[in-house]
């Protein structure tokens, strides 16, 4: 898609160069159809410690590409019944943020433009769909679709992505001291790098 469709303008910042490459998925990235897991339990997308998260349920899929689903609970509203856009939103930068888990990179959302198509009722399941586009130096720029009724069923959101190559030191320098702790040093963990591969 490189940020537009022929109906929809590029759109600045979210269109890649052209000296941009195709992503290659990294050797060792997980296997399609394998569930990806949630890179953080407190993650408020994937996490399955936090009460009200949406407990986002990611796959690897063919090349660099991720499908996830997650069904909007009523904690998820904005107008009565519907889904808050920013919910909505939440779970289409959480997919993207996957996606860096297949290239192996850290990276952080740098810009996220979201279109919201139709509203989202409590009690919907939104299956999600994305794939990485290009990759120029520390840009990573991909897109994914958010649909209702099934893995084909009506689009409701669609977005672009930016995310931006970082160095570990981005989280510890930036989070709290407490969890970074918690997560280095649990030794049940794969390893850190996957709890902030994903969001700034």
């Amino acid at each position: 898609m490189n940020g537009a469709t022929p109906d929809v303008p590029a759109r600045p910042g979210l269109t890649p160069p052209q000296d941009a490459s195709p992503p290659r998925r990294h050797p060792d990235a997980p296997a399609p159809g394998e569930p990806l897991g949630a890179h953080y339990e407190h993650c408020f997308g994937c996490g399955g410690a936090q009460p009200h998260g949406l407990h986002l349920e990611a796959r690897a899929g063919e090349g660099v590409s991720v499908t996830a689903e997650f069904t909007v609970q009523p904690a998820h509203q904005g107008a009565p019944g519907l889904a808050h856009g920013g919910v909505l939103a939440t779970a289409l930068d959480e997919t993207l943020g996957s996606l860096n888990w297949l290239l192996r990179r850290i990276a952080v959302t740098g810009r996220l433009e979201t279109e919201y198509v139709r509203p989202v009722p409590v009690g919907a399941t939104l299956h999600l769909d994305a794939r990485c586009t290009a990759v120029a130096g520390r840009k990573i720029y991909c897109t994914a679709t958010g649909r209702i009724g099934g893995p084909d069923g009506e689009v409701a959101v669609r977005a672009d992505a930016l995310f931006v190559e970082v160095k570990p030191a981005h989280f510890t320098e930036h989070g709290r001291a407490q969890e970074i702790r918690a997560v280095v040093g649990d030794p049940g963990r794969a390893g850190a790098a996957r709890a902030v591969e994903v969001n700034p």
